[in-house]
């Protein structure tokens, strides 16, 4: 092999090596279509954790300020479930509803007035989980306060989920 062309191949080397081991790093980070449904609403919920902290405005639906289904919406969205609606009506519409027994982290609690359907739900709040023997759960309640972590409220409410 010619002088000028060793040195070519030895100068274009260390790229090529590099290319592969890139190529071979990505190889095993997987895809958004090859999640699973709990795997997007796992990182929901996580986003959702991470806006602990944001403010609340009414109609806002992030990145940095929040109404309740504004939180549910954007953190979902972000999460790869793409029909999530923008009003707490809507999202209650569009989730299978749950017996309150079988909340699992990530799923919904939307709260209502009247009868317990999706047309009475005003806010909706993202399972957290159990503290202290209370269910909690995340969302950003009113005017004036932040998005949070709190106990879920009353018995007025219904579960819904996208599992």
């Amino acid at each position: 092999m010619p002088v000028h062309l060793r040195a070519r191949t030895a100068a274009l080397l260390p790229f090529a090596l590099v290319a592969v081991l890139l190529a071979g790093l990505f190889a095993f980070i997987p895809s958004a279509s090859a999640m699973t449904r709990a795997d997007r609403i796992g990182i929901g919920l996580d986003i959702t954790r991470h806006q602990t902290g944001d403010p609340y405005r009414y109609g806002a639906a992030g990145p940095s300020r929040f109404d309740c289904s504004g939180l549910v919406f954007y953190s979902y969205r972000h999460a790869g479930f793409r029909h999530i609606p923008r009003t707490a009506s809507a999202q209650a519409r569009r989730m299978r509803r749950i017996p309150k027994r079988r909340l699992h982290r990530g799923d919904f609690v939307f709260f209502y007035s009247g009868r317990a359907r999706a047309g009475n739900v005003y806010p909706v709040g993202v399972f957290a989980g159990w503290r202290r023997g209370h269910r909690t759960m995340i969302d950003a309640p009113h005017t004036g306060s932040h998005v949070r972590r709190e106990r879920i409220w009353g018995h007025r409410w219904f579960a819904g989920t996208l599992r």
